[in-house]
């Protein structure tokens, strides 16, 4: 490792940049679903190609997802790394062993050591190593985390190793109440994708019922595939679309 403070080599958890394998394949995949549902309401796969080049949006989707679930994995680890900090200093370790000893508490939960959290640990404790202050090491993860909690801890642990104060204390309370937050959260979360699972069976529905009436009742769905009925066809897609997008910023609930 050269320089230990060199932000711009280290992770920057606001952002998610997909490789181009991932966004090929979410092109693809997207592409292909688009035209197999447009070949369930048209039963004609040039016109369904039209919809091919929605596609082209999958890729945000698949980066949004992927995203949100790193910022999640990484504000209930932070949480880990909390109450093992918290319980190292009650021990009577110093802070600089509190956080080597929280890189082997967090190993015993992730054996295989890639979480993120586990890797900013390691970042931590080699710029310890190379002379650098705890409390700036901390600073420039909570920039790069850009998240309050971890921003918050930051700034408490700055100030008490400034002004000398009870960090044992400070770090236990800091650490309990971040901790009770990020609970209320996942609770909110868990209720949150109970709804979501709800608004996918419903958007899904409508699918499923085309395709039992097509497997069931071919000669009644085949003025669907015609004429006017292309038209309606094109609208109910066209409002399954839209409710969609308006079911996706309903749950789009920030924690």
């Amino acid at each position: 490792m050269g320089n230990p403070g060199a932000a711009a080599q280290l992770p920057d958890y606001t952002v998610y940049t997909l490789a181009s394998w991932h966004k090929i394949t979410a092109m693809l995949v997207g592409g292909t679903l688009l035209w197999a549902i447009g070949c369930l309401f048209y039963h004609n796969g040039l016109l369904s190609l039209l919809l091919v080049p929605g596609g082209a949006y999958a890729p945000r989707i698949l980066r949004d997802y992927l995203h949100r679930r790193r910022r999640s994995a990484l504000n209930l680890q932070f949480k880990q790394m909390l109450f093992s900090l918290s319980s190292s200093l009650s021990a009577g370790r110093s802070v600089e062993n509190a956080f080597r000893e929280a890189v082997q508490d967090l190993l015993m939960l992730d054996p295989e050591g890639d979480s993120d959290m586990i890797s900013e640990l390691n970042i931590i404790c080699a710029r310890m190593e190379y002379g650098q202050p705890v409390e700036e090491a901390l600073n420039d993860f909570s920039k790069r985390a850009g998240m309050e909690d971890v921003e918050r801890f930051a700034d408490v642990f700055s100030v008490c190793k400034r002004t000398g104060g009870d960090l044992v204390e400070i770090v236990r309370r800091t650490s309990t109440i971040i901790g009770e937050k990020l609970d209320m959260q996942q609770e909110i979360a868990v209720s949150i994708a109970q709804k979501k699972f709800e608004a996918k069976a419903l958007l899904v529905s409508p699918l499923i019922m085309v395709i039992f009436m097509s497997m069931t009742a071919g000669d009644y769905m085949e003025p669907m595939y015609t004429g006017a009925g292309i038209v309606i066809s094109t609208l109910a897609l066209g409002l399954l679309f839209l409710c969609s997008l308006w079911t996706s910023k309903i749950m789009n609930i920030p924690l």
